[in-house]
């Protein structure tokens, strides 16, 4: 029987243009963390179904991945990065402790998976990328956690605005209403207020709650937080307070923010997070401060391909070595001995008898800027010819020259 190729709904395969690029934002992104002294941390793909059960509301009861492992024990696939953030803490953390010393500073970068209903930008696997600061309410970590993420978008090559609020401000408004004025900017006022109305207030009461919101002023805690990020190097102008900054989750005790393309009229957000001194300590029976940002990753790899901030991203294989022949074999795997020593990304083409057309036309298909070719000629000097398949320009020089001229 002939078995079909095709992935499940939800999920995807990155070929490699497509997983290079992924991995170039990771990288930047890892080494914008680890500056800041970020550790990673990497969390198992199962958990047991009680440590994420009953975290995420019905909604999320719903999408969880649930099932029985051979041994019947009752597992979930990672949903999010954060319950697992606050298991480790409750597991190794500790004033003090040498395992996992607080305040905790950490990173994930993990696939999570969620029974979603797939749509454009949403998906059943997808990557999260988070940074957390864990046992500290210090308004310092507020403000380093702001810095982070306008030196990571800066780093990427994208132009941001950082919106913040705090949550505070709105705590005399019920949840269901905070969950429909944060549409705000995606369903418009008319249809916010119409929602209101649905869950029970009349058009004057949502129309008043409206205006009341707008007219909020940034606490003296904003204040401080954004006074401080400044300091550590962020320019004031690009963190502005948005009343009507809500983030959906209700776990938020204090920051919000949001991050949104400069000069773009896309309402879509490429991150949030904020400070959420009650959820760590779910397994520990006590409070843990922690605040912290979710980086939208899809969304980033999004903007930057409208951007063009892809353009210059290469193979990393830089030279393909050809064979000229399977006579001429040994003199190829010297060319590799020698690009490798100068830490000089080189492929070697594997098929002995292909010809050399073939050859040269799979490095320029993989992006392969350089060709070395050995033929009887050059093998019998000590030399080899060096093809830029981009200007077709081609130079002949001893092989032991070969990583100078490369580099």
């Amino acid at each position: 029987m002939k078995i079909e190729p095709k992935t499940l709904k939800g999920f995807r395969d990155f070929l490699p243009r497509e997983a290079r690029k992924r991995q170039f934002v990771i990288d930047a992104l890892r080494k914008v963390f680890e500056s800041y002294g970020f550790e990673p941390l990497e969390t198992p793909a199962l958990e047991y179904e009680e440590i994420l059960a009953g975290k995420y509301g019905d909604e999320g009861e719903k999408l969880m991945y649930k099932f029985e492992d051979k041994g019947g024990r009752k597992v979930a696939l990672r949903y999010d990065q954060t319950v697992p953030l606050a298991r480790v803490v409750a597991q190794y953390g500790s004033p003090g402790s040498p395992q996992l010393p607080l305040p905790f500073k950490r990173y994930q970068i993990s696939n999570v998976w969620r029974g979603e209903n797939p749509q454009k930008g949403r998906f059943r696997e997808f990557l999260q990328c988070d940074i957390d600061t864990v046992g500290t309410s210090s308004l310092l970590a507020d403000a380093e956690i702001l810095e982070l993420v306008y030196e990571s978008y800066k780093k990427l090559g994208l132009d941001v605005i950082i919106k913040i609020n705090d949550r505070r401000l709105l705590s005399t408004i019920s949840t269901k209403a905070l969950t429909i004025l944060d549409k705000l900017n995606k369903i418009g006022e008319e249809e916010v207020i119409n929602e209101l109305e649905q869950i029970g207030m009349n058009s004057e009461d949502a129309k008043k709650i409206l205006s009341e919101t707008r007219s909020f002023k940034a606490s003296e805690e904003l204040r401080e937080i954004k006074n401080l990020a400044i300091k550590l190097g962020c320019p004031g102008d690009v963190v502005k307070f948005e009343q009507l900054l809500i983030r959906g989750l209700d776990y938020y005790t204090g920051l919000v923010m949001e991050v949104f393309l400069k000069d773009s009229d896309s309402n879509l957000s490429l991150g949030g997070g904020g400070r959420y001194d009650d959820l760590i300590g779910m397994f520990s029976g006590k409070s843990i401060p922690a605040v912290g940002f979710a980086f939208g990753f899809d969304r980033i790899i999004d903007a930057m391909e409208k951007q063009g901030l892809f353009q210059n991203l290469e193979n990393g294989t830089k030279v393909l070595v050809t064979i000229f022949s399977p006579e001429l074999l040994d003199r190829s795997i010297k060319v590799c001995e020698v690009l490798n020593s100068a830490n000089i990304n080189q492929e070697l083409y594997v098929d002995p008898v292909a010809r050399m057309d073939k050859q040269l036309k799979y490095a320029d298909q993989k992006g392969i800027p350089y060709v070395v070719i050995v033929g009887p000629k050059e093998a019998e000097s000590g030399s080899a010819t060096v093809k830029n398949l981009k200007t077709g320009e081609q130079t002949t020089l001893p092989v032991k020259d070969l990583p100078d001229f490369l580099k």
